[in-house]
Formats: C-alpha cells, sequence, structure tokens
C-alpha cells in the first residue's frame, strides 16, 4: 500500500482518531470538507474522500455491532432477573417492561387466559395511557392477540387499524385507538409442559408504538426470546406458588402429612435443580462459551451422549456424559426436520426412533436440533432441562450468528472490491484482507452459486459458512453469490466443493443450487481471474443442463471451455447440421446417426456398418447424400471438427441420433 501524500496523511490520521473516539458521523464527514478548505491537491483529496467514505461505512457497521450486543446483554440480564424472581405479579412487570425497554417501544402489555370466564384479559401494562385499555376484555381469537394464541406463532402489524387479516370488534378497536396505537408485535408465551402432550398458550406478549412501524425479524426473534424465558418464569412462579398451596393444604390433614411433604419436597428439589440447571447453562452464554461446553453441560447433566445439528443435518457438537468428544455421522435432513416441527408444534422434547429432539428456535427458524441419544423416557424434571437448554442453545446460536453475520457483510465488501478491480491496488487489498482476517496470499477456493430468488440464497451462503467448520466468506457480485473458502492442504477438490456447496445450499433454500467452483488461487489477480473462470463454469453448466449441481470447469472438458462463452448453441447446431436434421425429420432417414457413428469410428467404413448393423453399401449412399446436402468439404478437417462437435451439443441438448 502506498504511503499518504504529506497534504492528506494529517487529515487519513484525523479519520483514525475520530473513529476511535467513536466521534459523530458529521464530524467523520467534516473531514473531507476541511481537507478541501485547507487545498488538498486533487487527487490527495479523492483519497481522502474515499476514507471517509470507508470510515462511515466502519462506523455503521460497529454501531450495529454494539446496538446488538446490548440487545443481547440486556436479555441476558432478564433471564437473571425472571430466575431470580419468585413472585408473579414481580416477574410479569418485569417481562413487560423489559419488552418495552428492549424493543424501544412506546407501550407493552401481556394478555392472559381467564380460564374460568372463558375470555382474556389485560394483565399487565407498562407505557399504557388510556384506562379502557388497561381494563379491555376479549373474546378469544379476537384481535391480533387471538390470532397469537390460536397459531401459537409470532404475528405483527405496522397498522392494526386498517390491517384485515385479524377478527376486529368495536371495544378492541375503540380501545386500541383510545391509547393511540398503530403498530403492534405480539408472540406467544408458549408453555412445553402441558398435560396431553401439546404445547399450551398461556399467554400473549405485546410491544406496540403509536405510529406505523416494521418490526425486523431480528427484533421479532428478540421478543420471541424473551417470551421463551418469560413462560419459564412464569411456570416456575404458578409452580412455587402452587407448592405454598399444597404445603399449607396439607399442614392441616395430619394421617397424609409425611408423605405429602417429601413429595412437596422431591419436587421443589427437581424444580430447583432444573432452575440451577438454567442458570448454569445461561452462565456459559453470559461467559462467552461455545456450543461444546453447552452440549456437555447438558450430556453431563442428563448423563448420556448429546449432539447438536445445523438444519441441514451437519453436527456442530458431539459430547459424551465425560465430556470427551465423539464423532457424530450428519444427520438426515429431512427426518430432522420433520422431527424439529413436530417438537416446535409441541412446543416439547420428542422422543423417537431411541432419542430425544427438541428443536432450537428463533420465532419460527430453526436454528438447530438438539439430539439427547437416550431409549429410556426422561422424567419431568430432566425433560424441562433438556427444553430449556435449547433455548438457552438459541441464544448463543442468535449471539454468534449476529457476529458472524456483521463479520461477513465487511469482509464481504472487501470481495467485491476485489472481483471489481484487482489491478487497482492488489496490495491494498491484502492489507485490508489481513486487517480482516483474511490472507489472501494463501490458496483459496473461489465458488459461484445461482438458484432460486437471490435474496433467499445470500442468507443461506451466510449461514452454511456459519453453521460448520468450513473457514470462508461469502458476498453478492454481478448478480451471483460467491464464496471464497480457505483451501486446506490437503483439502476437498474444487469439484468436491462445489458439489458439497450445491447439495447444502440447495437444502437450506429448498429449491436447486448450482455451484462453479474454481482454485486453488492466491492473491487479489489470480482470485479475479479464477471469478472469471467460474463464471464461466456455470454458463457452460447451464447451457449442458446441469443446474442444481457442483462442477469446476475441468470437470467439463473442452466442452466447458467451449460453452463457458457460447451464446447461441442451438444456433449453432441448427446451422451445421441444419440439412441433415430437416431431410431426417422429411423422410425418416439416419443420416445424422450414419454420420455420428462414421466420425465415431474414426472414419473406418467398416467399423461404422458394424455399429449401424447395415450394409458397407447403405453406409457409402447415406455419405454420399450427406456430402450432397453439405458440399464436398464436409469430411475436411476444419469441416469435419465443426460436424463433430455439433453432433455432441446436438446430443446433449436432448437430441436424438437416428
Amino acid at each position: 500500500m502506498s504511503e499518504p501524500s504529506a497534504s492528506a496523511a494529517p487529515h487519513l490520521r484525523r479519520l483514525l482518531d475520530l473513529l476511535a473516539d467513536d466521534a459523530p458521523a458529521e464530524a467523520l464527514g467534516a473531514v473531507s470538507s476541511q481537507a478541501r478548505a485547507a487545498g488538498v491537491p486533487a487527487g490527495d483529496l479523492a483519497e481522502v474522500e474515499r476514507a471517509t467514505a470507508t470510515a462511515l461505512r466502519i462506523r455503521g457497521a460497529l454501531r450495529q455491532h454494539r446496538r446488538r450486543e446490548l440487545q443481547l446483554t440486556a436479555l441476558f440480564d432478564t433471564a437473571g432477573d425472571l430466575a431470580a424472581s419468585r413472585d408473579l405479579d414481580d416477574v410479569l412487570k418485569a417481562i413487560v417492561r423489559r419488552a418495552r425497554m428492549l424493543l424501544g417501544t412506546d407501550t407493552a402489555y401481556l394478555t392472559l387466559p381467564d380460564e374460568e370466564a372463558g375470555d382474556t384479559y389485560m394483565r399487565v401494562t407498562d407505557g399504557s395511557v388510556s384506562v379502557s385499555f388497561q381494563c379491555l376484555r376479549l373474546e378469544l381469537g379476537e384481535g391480533l392477540g387471538g390470532l397469537v394464541a390460536q397459531t401459537a406463532s409470532p404475528y405483527a402489524t405496522h397498522d392494526y387499524r386498517t390491517d384485515d387479516r385479524f377478527h376486529h370488534t368495536r371495544n378492541i378497536d375503540s380501545a386500541v385507538l383510545d391509547d393511540g396505537l398503530v403498530a403492534i408485535l405480539g408472540v406467544p408465551l408458549l408453555l412445553g409442559s402441558s398435560r396431553g402432550g401439546t404445547g399450551k398458550v398461556i399467554g400473549v406478549l405485546f410491544a406496540a408504538d403509536r405510529a406505523p412501524r416494521v418490526f425486523s425479524p431480528d427484533e421479532v426473534a428478540l421478543l420471541c426470546s424473551l417470551a421463551a424465558h418469560a413462560a419459564i418464569a412464569i411456570d416456575t412462579a404458578r409452580a412455587l406458588a402452587d407448592t405454598r398451596s399444597a404445603l399449607d393444604e396439607l399442614a392441616e390433614t395430619n394421617a397424609e402429612l409425611a408423605e405429602a411433604n417429601a413429595a412437596v419436597r422431591a419436587h421443589s428439589a427437581a424444580m430447583r435443580r432444573a432452575e440451577e440447571s438454567h442458570d448454569r447453562l445461561t452462565d456459559l452464554v453470559l461467559r462467552g462459551r461455545d456450543v461444546k461446553d453447552v452440549a456437555a453441560a447438558v450430556a453431563g447433566l442428563l448423563n448420556s451422549p448429546l449432539t447438536i445439528h445445523d438444519p441441514g443435518g451437519r453436527p456442530l457438537a458431539a459430547v459424551r456424559p465425560d465430556g470427551a468428544d465423539f464423532a457424530a455421522d450428519s444427520m438426515d435432513a429431512g427426518w430432522l426436520a420433520e422431527t424439529a416441527e413436530e417438537s416446535r408444534t409441541g412446543a416439547r422434547a420428542v422422543h423417537r426412533d431411541g432419542r430425544w429432539i427438541c428443536a432450537v428456535l428463533a420465532g419460527r427458524e430453526l436454528l438447530a436440533g438438539l439430539v439427547l441419544h437416550r431409549r429410556e423416557q426422561l422424567d419431568d424434571s430432566d425433560r424441562r432441562l433438556f427444553e430449556r437448554a435449547s433455548v438457552v442453545t438459541g441464544l448463543l446460536l442468535l449471539l454468534r450468528r449476529t457476529v458472524a453475520e456483521t463479520e461477513n457483510r465487511i469482509r464481504g465488501e472487501l470481495i467485491t472490491d476485489l472481483l471489481t478491480d484487482a489491478d487497482r491496488d492488489p496490495a491494498g487489498l491484502a492489507e485490508r484482507g489481513r486487517r480482516l482476517g483474511i490472507d489472501l496470499d494463501r490458496p483459496h477456493l473461489l465458488l459461484v452459486a445461482e438458484g432460486g430468488a437471490r435474496e433467499r440464497l445470500a442468507p443461506a451462503a451466510m449461514r452454511y459458512l456459519f453453521g460448520g467448520d468450513i473457514h470462508g466468506v461469502s458476498a453478492e457480485h454481478a448478480g451471483n453469490v460467491v464464496l471464497l473458502l480457505e483451501a486446506d492442504d490437503p483439502g476437498p477438490a474444487a469439484g468436491d466443493a462445489a458439489r458439497a456447496a450445491a447439495a447444502q445450499l440447495g437444502q437450506l433454500i429448498q429449491a436447486p443450487v448450482t455451484v462453479a467452483a474454481t482454485g486453488p488461487a492466491r492473491g487479489a489477480r489470480e482470485l479475479a481471474s479464477a471469478y472469471g473462470e467460474a463464471a464461466r463454469c456455470l454458463r457452460a453448466m447451464r447451457v449442458l443442463g446441469r443446474a442444481g449441481e457442483g462442477a469446476c470447469i475441468e470437470e467439463l472438458g473442452f466442452l466447458g471451455v467451449v460453452l463457458g462463452n457460447a451464446q447461441d448453441v442451438d444456433g449453432f447446431v441448427t446451422a451445421t447440421l441444419g440439412p441433415l436434421l430437416e431431410y431426417d425429420a422429411q423422410r425418416g432417414t439416419h443420416l445424422v446417426r450414419t454420420l455420428g457413428a462414421y466420425f465415431g469410428s474414426g472414419g473406418s467404413l467398416i467399423r461404422a456398418k458394424d455399429e449401424l448393423h447395415v450394409h458397407v453399401n447403405t453406409v457409402v449412399q447415406r455419405l454420399d447424400r450427406v456430402q450432397v446436402l453439405l458440399g464436398r468439404d464436409w469430411n475436411e478437417p476444419g469441416r469435419a471438427l465443426e460436424l463433430q462437435l455439433a453432433l455432441r451439443l446436438h446430443l446433449l441438448a436432448g437430441g436424438r441420433e437416428r
């Protein structure tokens, strides 16, 4: 990287100082104006302006990262507060207060069902200004909350009054209008310990604004995570209240007092064990431990091997009860998805094929599957512990994915710049890569993928890199998704890497994905050249009808080289073989097949007639007709090469020799 000139250097140092001090965007933007006012030459001024733009992007990414960290820290604090609280009123107030704080909304509230009255009532509000809203009662199935309770799924509306997805009633609409609410997000409080083996909605948690607002997927997932903790805390508070009530009642019956007290003590001990285990797992997350550490803790507590698999079935961790790792095979993605859906629908762990499976969710998104390899039944205490472990694992994976998304976005800008103009500043690109943890001088495989909707494929590529042991970065470029993977020595060949990526990405987006790969390559220029080769390979695969597969250019042979730049293959075939194809179609003859057999036998009439199962004179007569239709030079070397290539393309494109 070239040294900055003397006139630009002070302004560049000023940008670094402002970044270090977390200065506002206006201060960073003013640096270019100051340089212009100072009379910095045009070339140096352009460098200062580019540096200013880069500094503003870095500042934005850092602030977003810090905001995510603050949200997750607040969520962990909430988990600790709820775990420490034993009074139901205190628990409900803490839930609503934290919901409002985490999402920064004007108000938050919580409704609970009244089983005796058969309706739902407003239990706790925070930020509400309307008495009628605070005292609102509504029949089951009414309003946005009714839809959330019926489907056990989160719903959001940017303008409640004009949204016709919900069953509007006069009293609900009037109360919402009286409080001035417009945008509302509601998520279910799901309890997985209901009778009958299915999940039960024990309430609905809401966050609302008095102005139109679109709630992002991250905000929905955040409120769902809080709701998961809240349901556990409410369940705990109710269980403890039931325990105290049972103790009071049992104290009045002398005959059964001893036996009842023992049962209550056992129940309380089981509850304490579950709470302590949950606190222990949450502490692992707060201390920055990995998925493997959570798996080891759960395997030890339940005395059974445990594996964690990503949605594609790949193992993220595999631990025995003694904490030792073991090699785990990938799980069938279809089986895992089906079982995880059963777990999600029932809001509890399910037992199938000698294993306990619990879905790890963020809202409705499946992040992973927790698999306990144990044929024996789990008692209520152990089952609750296992289910709570899935909530903690979800928090950990969300935190890791948030960090990975931010890092991948910043690294992806480097890849975009590299592929756009690698010759402009290769040394500078290499230096940027080293600062971002990407050594461009090491060998890399370069993959180009297409398939499905790009807005689905790009996030899937990021999850593909995040979910396994693959080290790399993804970016969008020229309408495709590009992946840059570190090439281990020894490691998978380019074709193997392409096939693995095509299979995994196809599973993630549930649509065929075509992947072309090249490499290994190193250095900015080689990688940019490798991208061009991969793009040509992708075009060739498209022409050859190999959508949904993975390959490298070497595996396509000379046809890959030719087709990589081909614009009109059908036109070439028609222009070269057209008279023969038309003659065969009109008269039912076999000129195309005969010509293919002749070239395939190296120009031998004897071998050609054996392949066609005709007399040699028939072969001669057909070739004479070929000469009449194509001209006397049809067997000259140059013309013969064109004819052989057209015959091969005709077959690959779905044609049939007659």
